[in-house]
């Protein structure tokens, strides 16, 4: 079943892996863990879980990571609170 896919990928978030020094700051700050380790860099792990807050723009030390205002934040609180319908209607699919 495919609910609100229109709000998928509207992220800005974008992570530049030549410039990433694999410092793992975007990791500790993400409050949606968006972000996971890579070898020795970082790698986007959802894009949709972005919310554009900026913490990871903000503590990047090498630049690497950019995010521009947008409707991410937005979108992140409404999927979040679609999930959590969709959850205790039982039409959650996947796993916690």
């Amino acid at each position: 079943m495919k609910h609100f896919t229109y709000l998928k990928n509207v992220s800005t978030l974008n992570l530049d892996q030549g410039a990433c020094i694999g410092c793992g700051r975007c990791i500790e700050v993400c409050p949606h863990s968006v972000f996971r380790p890579s070898g020795k860099k970082v790698a986007v792990q959802s894009r949709d879980l972005c919310m554009e807050c900026g913490a990871c723009a903000r503590n990047c030390p090498s630049a690497a990571v950019r995010v521009s205002a947008g409707v991410g934040c937005a979108s992140g609180l409404i999927t979040e609170w679609l999930s959590e319908i969709r959850f205790f209607r039982g039409t959650r699919s996947g796993g916690c």
